[in-house]
């Protein structure tokens, strides 16, 4: 079984392309290779508030960039090249993630964690829903091994929040600094915007390396 690292922050637009891409890829051109995908956090904006940041506020002040529209461009084209239906305006909010990154790692556990991971990125992006909300994160993994209790305890929990820091230290000291990050077979590393191309010539490098191991 080859493993695959992938680093990722929810609110990250790119990060939604390369999961669509990675699975679309797999589906299409590696459909009997058998993988571990397993996520690892990544925290963009660790001190956002509960209520969130204004994208377009965000955009202004941290980049300098006053048109959100033309800076959504390239990669809403990049991820309908892909067949993701991405209309980054659908959500003006950056959310603080800390919630459902602990989700997302307690579901390592319950082997749902990338099918998670998957579709609270989705919630946000496709669904603009606050994927900082305890009881938005609980009907999303009522799906995915837990129930509505325990998700919001998970949600909630400051140590679960420290746990989540932790990991994402552990992320900045193996060498990620820019998402998505992804790691194929512990010894291919690319990142970024890839496309599916590249995406399929990493694992089929990674395949090619973990067959004769």
């Amino acid at each position: 079984m080859l493993r695959i690292d992938l680093y990722t922050e929810i609110t990250c637009p790119w990060c939604i392309i390369g999961q669509h891409r990675l699975d679309k890829v797999l589906a299409e051109r590696f459909p009997d290779l058998a993988t571990d995908i397993q996520h690892h956090p990544v925290l963009l904006q660790p001190d956002a508030p509960a209520a969130g940041l204004y994208i377009p506020d965000l955009f202004r002040t941290r980049y300098g960039i006053t048109d959100a529209k033309a800076a959504f461009a390239r990669p809403e084209a990049e991820a309908r090249a892909s067949g993701l239906d991405l209309d980054l305006s659908r959500q003006p909010w950056a959310y603080p993630t800390q919630p459902a990154h602990a989700l997302i790692l307690a579901a390592r556990e319950r082997g749902t964690q990338h099918a998670l991971a998957v579709t609270i990125s989705e919630a946000y992006f496709l669904g603009a829903k606050n994927i900082a909300d305890a009881d938005v994160l609980a009907d999303i993994a009522a799906g995915y091994g837990f129930d509505g209790a325990e998700a919001r305890a998970i949600a909630l929990a400051p140590a679960q929040a420290r746990r989540v820091e932790q990991e994402a230290a552990r992320s900045v000291a193996v060498g990620v600094r820019s998402v998505p990050h992804f790691v194929f077979g512990s010894r291919i590393e690319i990142n970024g915007g890839r496309s599916e191309r590249e995406i399929a010539f990493a694992l089929q490098e990674a395949a090619r390396a973990h067959a004769v191991e």
